[in-house]
């Protein structure tokens, strides 16, 4: 994937949302938050990501305390701040992050991948969740994310059970084999394009299988 090109896009798309909607719009994705909550908190998280990466430490807390009309273009200054970061810096470049790789290169995946989805959320803000548009080949690389980092981690820090079940997921726009979460019976088979199997595990879409969804009921993403 060539990070830095996806996730300028991803940004400018998600500035682009925010500047076309109303601010106290509700997010219907995020229930109690606002579009201005949503703009808010990515920005948080992009410079977040900046600090860990330049500090090597997991402490940054800058946040906006502007006038709510300046709120996008304060938006799009912290994704110029992260990019710029990111740039500057090799992807095998040490740097904190909260996954195995202790590298650059993890914010540049995980960056693009949170930018995505609240993507996604500032379009249902608007009502135009079904503009939303993600390349198969990227849908499935948040879906492996998932499977190899955050589900784990979610479980190490014991902030879910382990999943009493298996989570078996089979893209039908990619060629790649069926993924598993979890392990164990009862097996529950997802099949569909990676976009919406990413958007069911980050639960932003509905899942008709009874047994599915009740295993989606467990926190398998934070």
């Amino acid at each position: 994937m060539d990070w830095i090109p996806l996730l300028t896009d991803a940004t400018d798309r998600f500035a682009e949302t925010a500047a076309a909607g109303d601010l106290a719009d509700p997010v219907p994705t995020c229930p109690g938050w606002s579009l201005a909550d949503l703009v808010l908190h990515l920005g948080e998280v992009h410079l977040w990501a900046a600090h860990a990466i330049v500090n090597g430490a997991p402490d940054g807390n800058e946040s906006y305390d502007g006038e709510p009309a300046g709120l996008v273009d304060w938006y799009r200054g912290t994704a110029r701040r992260l990019l710029e970061v990111l740039e500057s810096r090799a992807p095998d470049a040490p740097a904190w992050t909260f996954g195995p790789d202790k590298v650059t290169a993890f914010w540049r995946r995980r960056q693009v991948h949170e930018t995505l989805m609240h993507g996604y959320d500032a379009l249902a803000a608007v009502g135009r969740e079904a503009d939303w548009a993600i390349d198969p080949a990227l849908a499935w690389d948040g879906v492996e994310e998932i499977e190899t980092m955050f589900y784990p981690r979610q479980v190490r820090l014991e902030r879910t059970a382990p999943l009493g079940g298996t989570l078996r997921l089979t893209p039908t726009d990619v060629d790649a084999p069926s993924l598993d979460i979890g392990s164990g019976d009862p097996v529950a088979e997802l099949t569909g394009p990676s976009s919406y199997l990413l958007l069911a595990l980050w639960k932003r879409a509905s899942v008709d299988d009874p047994v599915a969804a009740g295993l989606l009921e467990t926190a398998i993403t934070p």
